[in-house]
């Protein structure tokens, strides 16, 4: 492609919307325009990386014995109801009517859609186990659309869904679907990790994400130094190992007037009790019901635990009118004893003895506190977040912290979906069964930005060979001059005939705004033709990745690079 005729608007400065290094690059570089909030036009370079990515996805499907589809981004409102969560996707799903007002959803997901359809063609355990996949747009009605394609409205996605007899063949389809994620992400060139999951309105009782690491990442990943523990902090377990009872001695539960105390911090400046001999009392709404929960004061809620172990479909902050008519006092002075409502207690308040907390009367607390003898708890459960440092809940060691984006999720459905929708097969027997779900899922567009999220510098994007728009970009420093542009033609000519992708920058523009334009796009690998080293019958070769500058000689630079690209493209 020669650049004079590429697509390819760049800009020089940082878009005022763009929060994130792979919004602004992509903005930047020309790989994307803006449309509406979160919905984005690709462009001719952001469509070759898509299709590179598509391309490696559908190899890898197709290895694991997956077959592609291609299902309807309208589905019936019906569909949705049966499967019961048609109210339980919530706000996030775009709804619309036909002229006959009948209800339907831009698809978000497609379980019920994929369902449907292999419940009314398969009916033997001879047609089983299936694997079906699709690459597609899926729509989700984000309350705040932002980073780019991280967090859009409308993206491209691929999934994959397995039905099987049993779970044992779900755990086979699964370790497949498994194999091929990490080998995707291998191929591509991307430093990612596996983690354990929750599974959230997808459902299901097993899934793992797969995030590629950038310290630009929205979510924590926590792993064991070791062993091969790792989990997104939303499914990290906490553990109580070496945790024991601040003392045995049971003090006396005192009430204290407390004036103008309201946080933990405020206990911990004016009544010198630390963070972790504190507890703080939260009052959450679950389904319309008012619960308490109980961490110790240094600990946050994880509100995904708390979500599951209640089994709630709405879960949200209690307002204080609802507070105050449980306890009597507003936020700030809220605690367990006394409190008429169930209670839930973290499993490191249980290692707690004489703590403090509200007293459910505005300005007082609560001293020398002990579970069991002054108030007695609904459960004793895993609610908080880990953090770097906790014990591993898998051997001795402890966790470290890291940034990553989730890129890829699969899931153990079992028969969710099927029982519901009564996708049911006959089995070797000629009974009735329900089949055995999984579903996996890769952001194909959220992998683009992800990959450029990690790898960039300064000057622009940093593209990894195997889905770079172009592998090679030639630069003759004067276009004007025959000779530059005879040898740039010649080298492009026979990178051309090699089967490797290349821009020539025939413009007449200065060699510096070349430089700075292929450093913006990324392609990895720049031929430089100046006129001093072409009297030698030398270019320059740089790797976009490196500092340095080599020099090759003419007749054996496509040989050089053609080494490069090869070894990068391994599978």
């Amino acid at each position: 492609m020669k650049a004079s005729q590429l697509f390819y608007p760049t800009l020089r400065e940082v878009p005022s919307e763009a929060e994130i290094v792979s919004h602004q690059l992509l903005l930047r570089a020309g790989f994307i325009r803006k449309t509406t909030a979160g919905v984005y036009s690709y462009l001719p370079l952001a469509k070759r990386v898509l299709n590179k990515i598509e391309n490696i996805i559908r190899e890898e499907m197709d290895k694991a014995g997956g077959q592609e589809v291609l299902m309807p981004i309208i589905q019936p409102k019906e569909l949705w109801e049966k499967s019961g969560r048609w109210s339980v996707y919530g706000d996030e799903m775009f709804r619309l009517s036909d002229r006959h007002n009948r209800g339907f959803a831009l698809g978000p997901t497609h379980e019920e859609i994929i369902t449907t359809l292999v419940d009314a063609e398969v009916h033997s355990y001879r047609d089983l186990p299936l694997l079906l996949y699709q690459i597609q747009n899926k729509y989700r009605d984000e309350i705040r659309p932002r980073f780019g394609l991280m967090r859009g409205r409308e993206f491209i996605m691929k999934d994959l869904y397995s039905f099987d007899v049993d779970y044992e063949g779900l755990d086979v389809s699964y370790k497949k679907m498994y194999a091929a994620y990490r080998a995707i992400y291998g191929r591509m060139n991307l430093n990612f990790r596996v983690v354990e999951a929750d599974s959230g309105a997808i459902g299901g009782n097993e899934s793992h994400e797969f995030m590629v690491l950038a310290d630009s990442g929205e979510c924590t990943i926590l792993y064991c130094g070791t062993c091969d523990y790792a989990a997104n902090v939303e499914k990290a377990q906490c553990t109580t190992v070496n945790t024991e009872p601040a003392s045995c001695d049971l003090r006396t539960m005192e009430k204290i007037h407390t004036p103008g105390l309201r946080t933990i911090q405020d206990l911990v400046n004016t009544l010198n009790i630390p963070e972790k001999e504190q507890v703080k009392t939260l009052m959450y709404s679950a389904d319309g019901e008012i619960v308490a929960v109980v961490l110790r004061g240094d600990r946050d809620l994880n509100e995904i635990k708390l979500k599951n172990y209640l089994g709630c479909n709405q879960l949200f902050m209690a307002d204080e009118v609802s507070v105050r008519e449980k306890c009597a006092a507003g936020f700030g002075s809220l605690g367990p004893v006394g409190l008429k409502a169930k209670i839930y207690v973290d499993l490191e308040v249980a290692h707690l003895n004489n703590f403090s907390c509200g007293a459910n009367e505005d300005n007082y607390h609560f001293i020398n506190v002990n579970m069991g003898r002054d108030f007695v708890p609904k459960a004793v459960v895993d609610l908080r977040n880990a953090v770097e440092g906790d014990h591993c809940p898998v051997c001795s060691g402890s966790l470290k912290a890291i940034r990553g984006i989730e890129v890829g999720h699969i899931f153990k459905l079992g028969t969710k979906y099927s029982d519901v929708l009564e996708a049911n097969f006959r089995n070797a027997n000629g009974e009735e069964q329900a089949m055995v779900m999984g579903c996996y899922g890769i952001g194909v567009s959220r992998t683009m930005a992800s990959a450029v999220e990690q790898n960039n510098d300064s000057n622009g994007i940093i593209w990894p060979i195997p889905i770079a728009p172009y592998h090679v970009i030639i630069i003759p420093v004067n276009a004007k001059k025959e000779d530059q542009m005879q040898a740039a033609v010649g080298i492009y000519d026979e990178l051309i005939r090699r089967g490797i992708e290349v821009i020539l920058d025939d413009r007449d523009e200065r060699a510096g705004v070349k430089f700075k334009d292929a450093d913006l796009i990324g392609i990895p690998i720049k031929i430089t033709i100046g006129p001093k080293s072409l009297q030698e019958n030398q270019v320059e070769v740089k790797k976009r990745w490196e500092d340095e500058t080599e020099l090759a000689a003419i007749d054996s630079v496509v040989d050089t690079v053609y080494e490069i690209i090869a070894g990068a493209m391994k599978k």
